[in-house]
């Protein structure tokens, strides 16, 4: 019996490969329904991905875990991004450049300076990379093909989908405090004493439309972010695998992906970014709306303007990107040990 049946290990192995299984399989009698029913349960999973989370919910936790924690790490990159942006052409500039922002802010509100705004993306930024998540993986389990495999256009197409639900129910609003925040941070006498208090003065002076200033720029930016990002990742991760569905990505390979991925959606949609931060700022009732504001800045300050905070932005969100890819691919492993997909 031993040599007609592959011992559970063979086949249940988190090392086992997709060709082993088969063979494994092929190795099965096939009047034996029972064995030949479960290898090829495990096939069909490993063939998917083992740490594909099919369950949206599960996606939605692991989104939400890895966000807050990323956040907490690459802050500081969004606050001097942030300060850089909304800073206007003015002679002598507010700025020189990264460097003085950062030692501006130091020697006037000391290292917790560069963490002025934090509790409103720490306190968005958990929702929105569970619904980044959730969304794109409720969209792709539709579309994935008998191996559980995308293509890149579906990445992108899913992506789209993550990143416009994501400006709408967690995004703007979030972005709006934060920008709000970090613009009060430059004021002589700094309004909002804390994340609760500041955005009831914001509800009461600006109604709840006050949260959604730049919501057109915000759904534009975070389609075109995760729509790029999650294209670039689908591609990476088709090219290393080669055609195998069940080959392994490491995590220091995930992470370097993710940041290819961020490095690409800094570099396409940047000019967007300036727009919403604009469009968020104190200075917003300048203008009319979002083209009014983009044809501001083309007139006003030329071309490179859209382009202001690049650097840090890179820097935060090739972080950010590898950082999350990595937590959430980790997250939905430790999810799946605790609470196992259904093979059937």
């Amino acid at each position: 019996m031993s040599d007609r049946i592959p011992s559970l290990h063979s086949v249940l192995s988190p090392t086992a490969s997709v060709k082993n299984a088969q063979s494994s399989l092929r190795s099965c009698s096939y009047n034996n329904a029972n064995c030949q029913g479960m290898t090829t349960r495990k096939l069909g999973a490993l063939a998917g991905g083992k740490n594909q989370p099919k369950n949206p919910i599960k996606a939605v936790l692991a989104g939400g875990i890895a966000g807050g924690i990323e956040i907490c790490i690459t802050f500081p990159t969004e606050y001097v991004k942030t300060q850089l942006q909304l800073a206007e052409s003015v002679k002598p500039p507010k700025y020189t450049g990264i460097v003085d922002c950062v030692g501006q802010t130091v020697r006037s509100h000391g290292i917790l300076g560069l963490y002025r705004g934090l509790s409103s993306l720490v306190y968005g930024s958990i929702p929105k990379a569970a619904v980044r998540f959730g969304v794109f993986e409720a969209l792709s389990n539709r579309v994935r093909d008998s191996n559980g495999m995308l293509t890149s256009t579906q990445g992108l197409m899913c992506g789209l989908g993550a990143g416009l639900a994501e400006a709408v129910i967690v995004v703007c609003p979030m972005e709006t405090v934060k920008v709000k925040f970090i613009h009060d941070q430059s004021s002589a006498n700094p309004k909002y004493k804390g994340f609760f208090r500041g955005v009831v003065q914001i509800v009461k002076e600006q109604g709840i439309k006050g949260t959604y200033q730049g919501l057109t720029a915000t759904m534009m930016k975070q389609g075109s972010n995760q729509a790029i990002r999650f294209y670039v990742m689908t591609s990476l991760r088709n090219w290393y695998r080669g055609g195998d569905p069940g080959k392994e990505i490491g995590l220091l390979t995930t992470g370097a992906f993710g940041a290819i991925a961020g490095a690409a959606s800094v570099f396409g949609n940047t000019p967007l970014d300036v727009v919403k931060t604009r469009m968020q700022g104190l200075e917003s009732h300048k203008y009319k709306n979002t083209w009014d504001c983009a044809k501001q800045i083309w007139q006003n300050e030329g071309a490179l303007a859209f382009y202001k905070g690049t650097i840090p932005r890179l820097g935060r969100v090739c972080a950010d990107v590898a950082i999350v890819f990595m937590l959430y691919e980790q997250t939905v492993k430790f999810l799946n040990i605790v609470w196992p997909e259904k093979t059937q």
